[in-house]
């Protein structure tokens, strides 16, 4: 794979006011947690969705008719990214992401309304699918154009810090959607929440979605696109442009995304079932274990993104790597074997997620400033968003399903390890050839086969 690289020319950045960069970071954090607020929901009560949709004969059956739903919506993603990542940029960045929200948080919204299987048969399925559908397109054009709206808008030298906001809005709505299906399983209890419970957090999608709104129309585009329509340099053709001049760049974001979608979704999509399934933990405790490593990771996200920008993106890429080729079987191990006759053993257990943990944090970290610095400014939006989610729907949605089934066919608990380390290597060979970005402006990327060089410094007169 092609090593991938850009050109800074000199041109000052002119910083928006701090109070415009906090806005900007605001809504796009909050469109993402609502974006993975609908996935947590469904991530963290896969078995009753799967008897309410699909008619599943067991709590088994649920969970995997469930992941299968998930990993066909995120087959939708890279036409919504086709279409909605170049329209970011020509349209403009702030117009698409109020789109975006809008579509996600009703699309969630109405399968809060939808009859069940019982009531209307196959068709409940065909409905939800569709609703999935929709919400996997506009998904496709909300991540890459939420991280690039916040790099567009942050300080070069601190783009770690505020993009690092981004994905704590990804793990603030798993977190919420942990504590909304969790609430409401306490307080109406199992039965309720099988027969009508379960729509309520998809209900609560609707005023979030309104918020998220109105969030993005108080804040104007970023100052990037605006001196493109200016300079009348805006794309028009940006999805020719960025398949014809940054694909190079746009595999390289393939493969350096492989290893966050996997991560992502082994972590905070798969493990629940493995807690009930492989360690035979019961009722809401595997959603309070994990809702408790989100909590974790939320309170260390933001300070490691900090620290990006003093020592740089690539050395806590490459410890990611690192620790996803070394750990995943020892923490798999640990977290077997803290499973005795009386129960599980707490510390063994907090001891292998730890180590999962650690590892994906310190990819989260830095997603949101190291990716929107492979693209020139013209056509960022659109790459990126292809790349992003071409990645996703082939790496993220599938693996709860794959590794799921592989488990359940072989008998091997393993194969979750297995399937990290190879998405570790996979990620190795990008992340290995990534030039360092910490510092450079996103306002001079103007190509992506050259060197990356911070511009001269203009020598001093000579006077006297």
């Amino acid at each position: 794979m092609a090593a991938q690289n850009t050109t800074q020319t000199p041109h000052a950045d002119t910083a928006p006011e701090p109070k415009a960069v906090r806005k900007a970071v605001a809504g796009s954090a909050m469109g993402n947690c609502i974006e993975w607020y609908d996935f947590g929901v469904f991530g963290f009560m896969p078995a009753i969705l799967g008897q309410a949709f699909f008619n599943a004969g067991s709590t088994s059956e649920g969970a995997l008719a469930t992941f299968a739903l998930l990993a066909v919506t995120f087959v939708i993603r890279p036409f919504g990214s086709f279409v909605l990542g170049p329209l970011g940029d020509k349209l403009g960045r702030q117009r698409v992401l109020a789109l975006t929200v809008l579509i996600m948080s009703g699309s969630t919204f109405a399968i809060g309304l939808l009859p069940t299987w019982n009531q209307i048969g196959v068709w409940a399925a065909i409905l939800v699918i569709l609703l999935r559908g929709l919400q996997g397109f506009s998904a496709g054009g909300e991540y890459g154009g939420a991280a690039t709206f916040i790099a567009e808008y942050a300080p070069s030298k601190r783009r770690g810090f505020f993009g690092s906001w981004l994905e704590f809005g990804t793990l603030a709505g798993f977190f919420l959607g942990a504590s909304t299906v969790t609430l409401c399983t306490i307080i109406l209890g199992d039965a309720a929440m099988q027969q009508w419970g379960w729509r309520i957090p998809f209900l609560i999608a609707g005023p979030l979605g309104l918020v998220g709104l109105w969030l993005r129309t108080k804040v104007e585009d970023t100052p990037l696109f605006k001196d493109l329509a200016v300079e009348h340099k805006v794309a028009k053709s940006p999805l020719k442009e960025l398949i014809t001049t940054n694909w190079k760049s746009i595999l390289h974001l393939i493969g350096l995304v492989i290893l966050l979608n996997v991560g992502d979704w082994i972590l905070l999509g798969y493990i629940e079932t493995y807690l009930k399934d492989q360690l035979g933990l019961e009722g809401n405790v595997p959603l309070l274990i994990i809702m408790g490593v989100i909590l974790a990771m939320m309170i260390v996200i933001v300070p490691i993104g900090a620290l990006s920008d003093r020592i740089g993106r690539k050395p806590l890429l490459v410890a990611c790597c690192a620790g996803f080729l070394a750990l995943p079987i020892p923490a798999f191990s640990l977290m077997e074997g803290s499973k005795t006759e009386t129960g599980v053993n707490a510390l063994m257990l907090a001891g292998g997620l730890a180590m999962l943990g650690g590892c994906l944090v310190l990819f989260l970290a830095v997603v949101a400033s190291t990716l929107p610095a492979m693209f020139p400014t013209r056509v960022r939006y659109g790459a990126f968003s292809i790349g992003y989610n071409v990645s996703t729907a082939a790496f993220a949605g599938t693996a709860p399903y794959i590794v799921g089934s592989l488990v359940n066919v072989t008998g091997n608990t393993m194969w979750p390890a297995f399937y990290l380390m190879g998405a570790a290597a996979i990620a190795a060979v990008p992340v290995l050839l990534l030039p360092e970005t910490n510092g450079l402006s996103l306002r001079g990327v103007v190509n992506s086969r050259q060197p990356v060089r911070k511009p001269r410094a203009t020598p001093a007169p000579v006077t006297g």
